[in-house]
């Protein structure tokens, strides 16, 4: 149980930094929407739905390899230096060959030849943040974690701050806010190679480059999927016929209508996204450095127990509440989380949640495969789960609208999950005890989808019955957990 504290440990430091940045950040978005037409906010969009693409590509997966490599102390040192050496001479490489075919990108982009000061803030930005990626690794690996969220939390505040300065202090345009990132970015990589500067006195090793590539070139391909399975289902809800809008949610509803209502939505699964976030940046050094421990199999899957029951409980909160949480006033504004014109879509809130949720086993399925150097199998998952997100939403997305593109991203996620669920027990052991782990998410996801049913059998007050679910869900969660936890003890040696 004490390694598991120090793993809890570890995901509330990344988690408190997380929320706090993500909650930041959310002071953008009254702030651009303010300020710049729809036209400009688009640009912004599509710039950095760019740098999400192309981040993947610029670190090549070697924020992962480092955390496979580095765990062996004696190594860190040459590992830190290759990598970073290389990921210098890649990232330059490839801003240069960017910026010769800007004329060619920024159609294909859909960005006007006029702005390609702010394709070159981009490329800025992705060098910067590219290396950065191995010195936060290390910071991670070494459980630095405060240290770790005191960088980011730096970096966000910073962007904020720069933004509200150049936009309204100066009347900048949208080019301000590539400049905030850049000089955001700018000070995190300083920062972050300055408190990791020691490691730069190992040495540059060809070895460990072809070592590093192997092991992190399947993770291009696998985010390029990654990226599909988040923003594809906007462009095809963009692209509804405008009767099947008008249809689904009333005269008048225009395909611009349900992607911005879909995207508001959207974003109460960041709830869960978060939860899954900050175990993620504690769960990968984790289970690098307890690998080789004799235990580590038991202690892989009670932390997975822990995982679900977790989630189970945020995702009953959110799911049951939802119209309730959107409809909370901020003070001194009279405007609520989301406004009201965009609560029809709530209905896809359970399903992204569930996504989400799915997407934490992915994550922890994922210990055996690092472990046991796999990391192919990432790959191959990642494009299935986007072949399942193209195919579901070209099919659902015309009848069911909005819920067909959640699901779409349910059975993605789902699909992806159980797939590399199957795979990692062949290669290590781990009693994640799939089967009763599934039950527990059907059971809880019952509990949310049959409230209408619940509700014409249960003579109580809407808000009792909700909570009346709230805690079966809990009493199930915690009888989950405390079985599993149970099986666990009589399996140790």
């Amino acid at each position: 149980m004490q390694k598991l504290k120090e793993l809890f440990s570890d995901t509330l430091v990344y988690g408190i930094s997380s929320v706090l940045a993500r909650f930041i950040n959310y002071l953008l978005v009254p702030l651009h929407t303010g300020v710049f037409n729809t036209a400009q906010y688009g640009v912004i969009g599509l710039v950095y739905a760019a740098i999400a693409f192309l981040n993947v590509v610029f670190t090549f997966g070697m924020e992962s390899a480092y955390l496979r490599y580095a765990e062996n102390r004696e190594n860190a040192p040459h590992v830190f230096k290759t990598l970073q050496t290389g990921l210098l001479i890649f990232a330059s490489l490839l801003c240069l060959l960017l910026y010769l075919l800007m004329p060619l990108l920024l159609p294909l982009m859909s960005l006007p030849p006029g702005i390609s000061d702010i394709f070159l803030l981009m490329l800025g930005i992705l060098w910067l943040d590219t290396l950065s990626i191995v010195p936060l690794a290390e910071l991670r690996l070494t459980r630095r974690s405060w240290l770790f969220a005191g960088i980011k939390l730096m970096n966000v505040s910073i962007n904020i701050g720069m933004n509200f300065y150049l936009i309204l202090g100066l009347g900048m345009g949208i080019e301000s806010v590539f400049l905030a990132n850049l000089a955001a970015s700018f000070v995190m990589t300083i920062v972050a190679w300055s408190v990791t500067a020691d490691l730069l006195k190992g040495s540059f090793s060809r070895d460990w480059m072809v070592t590093a590539f192997r092991f992190g070139w399947p993770f291009v391909p696998s985010g390029i999927g990654f990226v599909i399975n988040e923003m594809l289902d906007r462009f095809l809800l963009y692209g509804i016929n405008p009767e099947n809008a008008a249809r689904l949610y009333g005269d008048g509803t225009t395909p611009e209508d349900v992607v911005g209502i879909y995207n508001a939505c959207y974003k109460l699964a960041v709830f869960m996204l978060l939860a899954v976030q900050m175990f993620r940046m504690a769960w990968q050094p984790f289970f690098m450095r307890h690998a080789e421990e004799r235990e580590s199999r038991i202690i892989f899957g009670q932390a997975f127990a822990w995982y679900n029951t977790f989630s189970a409980l945020l995702f009953l909160a959110v799911a049951l509440f939802r119209d309730l949480i959107v409809a909370i006033e901020i003070p001194g504004t009279g405007a609520t989380i989301i406004d009201s014109a965009y609560w029809s879509g709530l209905e896809i809130v359970p399903f992204l949640l569930l996504a989400y949720w799915f997407h934490g086993w992915y994550i922890n399925f994922s210990s055996g495969v690092f472990i046991k150097e796999k990391t192919r199998v990432f790959y191959k998952i990642t494009l299935m789960g986007a072949g399942v997100t193209i195919v579901s939403n070209l099919l659902l997305i015309p009848h069911f609208g909005m819920s067909g593109a959640a699901t779409a991203t349910l059975l993605s996620y789902g699909a992806m999950a159980v797939t590399l669920g199957l795979y990692s027990r062949k290669v290590m052991e781990v009693p994640y005890r799939l089967t009763e782990s599934f039950a527990l998410m059907v059971l809880t996801g019952g509990l949310v989808f049959a409230e209408p049913w619940f509700a014409t059998q249960i003579p109580v007050g809407e808000m009792a019955l909700r909570i009346l679910l709230l805690i079966s869900g809990a009493l199930i969660s915690v009888a989950y957990l405390a079985w599993y936890l149970k099986k666990s003890a009589e399996a140790e040696p």
